[in-house]
């Protein structure tokens, strides 16, 4: 159960820090929220409501009241001594019913006259009111039966001219209404108010809980994506959800592929480090199965494990980079060509295999050396490897853009039996070798592959025109 937390001084000036409860869940939270809003909109709903009602309910009661005095105007006579004539009908029976509630008085200067409503109860002494003058307030007055009571009494000032320009006689006409029958229009109206608004609260809290498990329901979602991914059922995150939680998903696809991405990595200059490796100790076995004297041997000794000690050192940078640099300086191809064909001479001797150079002098390789090495040793090897006696080594400036370096076309054709067309997106998959019964590891073709896409070049795949067997094609663009 969360609790709060103590209050604690913060570091900055001493002051206390009081976190307070904070609810761990979204539909908490929002809930809490929308039942706080709710509650204040209903509360205040009904104030203003309820404000209303009684404002008009009382302006009504006046306006009724103003009435009845108006009627009470147009009956109402005096004699010349200054006696007063009611109204033969009063406006409402219950102003002649004894404490009836409606009461209306007559204030002159001299006397007060007052309806039959008025015996009984004590109503208080009214004040005159100067002509057209009107006054509505709420007064205290004791009923026949003892009782305390509030009243309503509206009020207007006359003048009686009828008995001649020097004799006008001026009177208050008062109507005075119990307020107990608006008190009971107010109480059944805030009755029915609240239970209407608090049955429609109720209403919109559960509609409010309704909307929150539906708006929710993507979050929901994405953490069962996320526990499948967690658990290896799934590669990734869908692309099925709401444009509020793309940015998020979006980030947790990109991590997951960065993650791959090195693991893969990773393996991959494992399996390729093992596969560069391959060649200079194959060239050692050779070296040793041959029986040359021991000065060859310590010769051929020191030249290949500089080798591999570079291929190692080459292999561990790789890994810690992400691609081909750029401005890197122009590599020369045919030294490094020519030191790689040797030692695969010596490895496939048995086979007599013959590597024939065609290289333009200005071509140039414009990326790291160990590069070169990994795209050259690969694709020779894998020529050698089928060859049956012929291998043919192209390598030409490539296309040129002004004021650009020139991009690279290298090429490697066998004599050998070549690769069907279906068969070529298979054999540079990682791991798959052309051919079962040949001894390999299935890697170099790929390398060649990873090596030719981080440098944005193209590799290609066909027959060879001039030898007949296998024909590699690697075009770099210019510029890199």
């Amino acid at each position: 159960m969360a609790r709060a937390r103590d209050a604690e001084p913060s570091s900055a000036g001493g002051r206390v820090r009081f976190d307070g409860w904070r609810p761990r869940s979204l539909r908490a939270r929002q809930l809490l929220a929308a039942s706080i809003g709710l509650l204040a909109f209903l509360a205040l709903a009904g104030y203003a409501l309820d404000s209303a009602f009684v404002a008009t309910a009382e302006d009504n009661l006046r306006q009724r009241l103003k009435a009845y005095a108006l009627k009470y105007v147009d009956g109402i006579e005096f004699t010349r001594n200054g006696l007063l004539v009611p109204p033969y009908d009063p406006p409402d029976p219950r102003l002649d019913m004894p404490d009836s509630g409606l009461y209306a008085q007559v204030v002159m200067p001299d006397s007060t006259w007052g309806s039959n409503s008025t015996l009984g109860p004590e109503l208080p002494q009214s004040p005159m009111l100067g002509p057209l003058e009107e006054a509505f307030d709420a007064v205290d007055f004791r009923r026949a039966d003892g009782s305390q009571n509030r009243a309503y009494r509206y009020g207007v000032g006359f003048v009686y001219a009828e008995l001649g320009p020097d004799e006008e006689f001026p009177y208050t006409i008062y109507v005075l209404e119990d307020a107990m029958s608006l008190t009971s229009q107010i109480r059944v109206f805030r009755g029915a108010l609240w239970v209407y608004l608090g049955s429609a609260g109720v209403f919109l809290l559960l509609l409010q809980m309704l909307v929150l498990r539906w708006s929710l329901r993507p979050l929901k979602r994405v953490i069962a994506e996320l526990t499948r991914v967690q658990a290896g059922e799934a590669p990734g995150m869908s692309e099925r959800h709401p444009v509020e939680l793309q940015p998020l998903t979006d980030s947790i696809n990109a991590f997951i592929d960065s993650e791959r991405e090195n693991l893969d990595r990773q393996r991959n200059t494992l399996a390729d480090l093992a596969h560069s490796l391959k060649t200079p100790l194959a060239v050692l076995r050779t070296q040793m199965d041959s029986g040359a004297d021991d000065a060859a041997l310590r010769q051929e000794l020191d030249a290949q494990l500089k080798r591999m000690n570079g291929l190692v050192s080459y292999q561990l940078a790789r890994a810690a980079s992400s691609g081909h640099k750029l401005f890197s300086a122009p590599v020369a191809i045919e030294p490094h060509a020519e030191e790689i064909v040797r030692g695969l001479e010596k490895v496939y001797a048995a086979k007599g295999v013959l590597c024939e150079f065609d290289l333009d002098p200005a071509a140039r390789f414009y990326g790291e050396p160990g590069d070169l090495l990994e795209l050259l040793g690969n694709l020779l090897e894998n020529a050698f490897k089928w060859a049956r006696s012929r291998v043919l080594l192209t390598v030409k400036p490539g296309r040129v853009i002004a004021n650009r370096r020139a991009g690279l076309l290298l090429s490697v054709e066998d004599d050998g039996p070549g690769i069907a067309e279906e068969d070529v997106v298979h054999i540079l998959q990682r791991g798959v070798r052309g051919d079962e019964r040949v001894q390999g590891h299935g890697i170099g073709l790929a390398t060649v592959q990873d090596l030719v896409r981080e440098y944005r070049g193209e590799l290609q795949v066909r027959r060879s025109q001039e030898l007949g067997g296998a024909h590699f094609q690697v075009t770099l663009p210019p510029g890199l």
